[in-house]
């Protein structure tokens, strides 16, 4: 689509499970060649597997090869770490989500605009090929004027298949930090921000325990609501319902549906990239409509945006503004939850700009 790129290099701090989907990635805008974890030894080892340098953390925070951090620490660490990597001289690309408090994420928005550096992160499945068909239909006017939507993120937990589950049940976990900002992040790229919140919740089960090697047998107390019910209302008026559950044995489904005026729109799992994308307008029966000339994407097309936008000064779509915003709604749930009350969302975001139709594999537009 444009003329070669020459790729920033990226570090990648935190060698976890989802460092290899980082590191296998492949995208024009950037190439990974060092990684970094408080455990040199894996950290030598995912440097092993994958063809590039292991430092210590400090080491890659400054050394001067290095264009691009990514954060794929811990969540409880991301507002550290990335504060580090800012003051650092060095854009940063980190897992969702942004923080845990607002006062960590506006800190980093903070640091980022008086370094001059740039701020991503995840998720970025909204980029892929399903979700941003999505985006597309709804500014066409397949459906008319979105007026509602609902959708559902339904399991039993992860103490089950998880090799360390307990901070899923820990303060800064649950479904809804967990799970809440692959749908809320997609909410926003397709509808706009959020304006105000209610919400309920239970924790059903006070204990859980482990069924998972290494630690099976554990117990872990839960600290969190486990199961989340919110009403979002939407600037633009429309009205959204989301629940997040690890109360749920095998549900028949979990679903993302948006509603307009002219039609009804399926939305794939924004947990992924692809679709299927489903379509019901009267007079017709719901169809699926095929993604044609979007690519699929993968792990890391938020941090090739980030490359693309530093080399060409364009904005960011898997922004920290944006990540911001959907940890803004997210506190508000957890504080209307706590005190039952309505809670109006103060942050603000705009939407993200499609992608451009016709990117070929791992080709990112400037």
């Amino acid at each position: 689509m444009g003329e070669p790129v020459t790729p920033l290099r990226v570090g990648i701090i935190g060698c976890g499970a989802i460092s290899g989907r980082y590191l296998s990635a492949s995208y024009d805008a950037y190439q990974v060649v060092a990684c970094a974890d408080l455990d040199m030894a894996r950290a030598e080892s995912v440097a092993a597997s994958h063809g590039v340098k292991a430092l210590p953390v400090a080491e890659l925070l400054e050394d001067p090869a290095i264009d691009v951090v990514c954060n794929l620490t811990n969540p409880g660490a991301h507002g550290e770490v990335t504060q580090a990597v800012l003051n650092a001289g060095r854009h940063v690309y980190q897992e969702k989500p942004l923080a845990l408090d607002r006062q960590s994420g506006a800190a980093n928005l903070e640091a980022a605009s008086r370094n001059g550096r740039l701020l991503g992160s995840a998720p970025d499945t909204f980029l892929g090929a399903g979700l941003q068909l999505c985006r597309h239909l709804i500014d066409d006017g397949v459906i008319g004027e979105p007026i509602a939507g609902s959708a559902s993120m339904l399991c039993h937990g992860h103490e089950s298949w998880h090799p360390d589950p307990a901070f899923y049940y820990r303060k800064g976990g649950g479904p809804l930090l967990d799970m809440g900002p692959y749908y809320l992040t997609a909410l926003v790229a397709l509808l706009g921000p959020v304006a105000a919140v209610s919400a309920i919740a239970r924790t059903t089960f006070p204990e859980r325990v482990v069924s998972s090697a290494p630690r099976a047998g554990e117990r872990i107390a839960v600290e969190v609501p486990t199961h989340v019910g919110a009403l979002v209302e939407l600037v633009s008026g429309a009205i959204f319902s989301l629940v997040t559950s690890f109360d749920v044995w095998h549900p028949r489904s979990s679903m993302f549906e948006i509603y307009g005026t002219e039609g009804s729109l399926s939305v794939p799992d924004p947990n992924t990239f692809a679709g299927p994308v489903r379509v019901f307008t009267p007079g017709s029966q719901w169809s699926e409509h095929p993604t044609g000339d979007l690519p699929v994407q993968q792990r890391g097309v938020g941090m090739a945006d980030l490359a693309a936008a530093a080399t060409s000064g364009r904005p960011l779509r898997a922004s920290g503004a944006l990540a911001y915003h959907v940890l803004d709604v997210m506190l508000g749930v957890i504080e209307a939850v706590e005190t039952g009350r309505r809670v109006e969302i103060n942050s603000r975001v705009d939407r993200p700009s499609p992608l451009p139709v016709g990117l070929r594999p791992g080709e990112m537009d400037p």
